[in-house]
């Protein structure tokens, strides 16, 4: 027989359809508006002059001996010292006299 080749075609069955779900109500969380600059967790750092010169002039970041590092930008008249780089700066001190 001549003809045209016969292919094979299957008839597509609709599969299991995924169950529909009911909308779900995303929440958003509170946020509260900040009224402050953060200034009551703040305070002036001891670092070597050099550096702190150069971070004030260039805006690097620099460490303080407490360990926090920061690129500084404000008076740090204005705040109080903080107590961490106090002690070791008491430390350093104490060690150089002795």
């Amino acid at each position: 027989m001549t003809g045209t080749p016969i292919t094979a075609v299957t008839a597509e069955t609709p599969g299991p359809q995924a169950p529909t779900t009911a909308p779900s109500t995303v929440t958003e969380p509170e946020v509260r508006p900040v009224t402050d600059d953060g200034d009551h967790d703040r305070f002036a750092h001891y670092t070597r002059r050099a550096d702190a010169n150069r971070a004030y002039v260039e805006g690097t970041p620099i460490r303080a001996l407490c360990g926090k590092v920061w690129v500084p930008s404000r008076d740090p008249s204005r705040y109080p010292v903080c107590p961490e780089c106090t002690k070791i700066r008491d430390r350093l001190r104490r060690r150089a006299y002795n």
